[in-house]
């Protein structure tokens, strides 16, 4: 066998451990979230799936009440939207620590309330003890698009500092209202 055949042959061995890699870090995650069921709601899930293969019929009802909740749940995210002005564009999440009673997943959320853009980047700590799971935000990382706003780096620097994600979006809703208010009056003076 030539070099170059050889050479093709090991670049492709690479790739797929890379591929088997990918697909294991996957497969980790998708078996860490279903750790969050008990093993009677697993159980039922099972039992009502093998219950709906069964009847050609039934999967078809149950398939109309998903689309209904469906719509149920893109009717109250809209509302929701509305409502509080918050709209997210994008998140994603990844797995960066995990033992058998501890997990650290980093997250990023990017979206805009009002007018405003933010990003959010932080990390998860949950430890799971016998009786319950704590969580606690960790490495909180803000971005708000508004400029070199001193009201805007203090508003940013006290939410990083507290770590609270429900007092952060409640101070962006306040902020982000009063910020569009602002500019709609210095573009009224120009």
């Amino acid at each position: 066998m030539d070099d170059s055949t050889c050479q093709a042959y090991e670049d492709e061995i690479r790739s797929l451990e890379e591929e088997i890699r990918l697909l294991a870090e996957k497969y980790e995650d998708s078996q860490q979230e279903s750790t969050f069921f008990s093993d009677e709601e697993i159980l039922m899930a099972m039992k009502s799936s093998q219950g709906e293969s069964e009847g050609q019929s039934e999967g078809r009802e149950s398939l109309s009440d998903l689309k209904a909740q469906l719509e149920s749940l893109e009717t109250d995210l809209s509302f929701l939207m509305k409502f509080t002005g918050i709209q997210f564009t994008s998140h994603s999440k990844k797995t960066v620590e995990r033992t058998t009673n501890r997990t650290v997943r980093k997250h990023r959320l990017s979206g805009n309330c009002h007018s405003l853009p933010f990003r959010l980047e932080f990390q998860l700590l949950e430890v799971q003890n016998r009786e319950n799971v704590s969580v606690v935000v960790t490495d909180l990382s803000v971005i708000l698009e508004s400029g070199e706003d001193s009201d805007a780096i203090k508003f940013v620097s006290s939410t990083e500092e507290c770590g609270n994600l429900l007092t952060f979006f409640r101070r962006l809703l306040c902020y982000a209202e009063w910020y569009e208010h602002r500019r709609c009056t210095f573009l009224h003076f120009k």
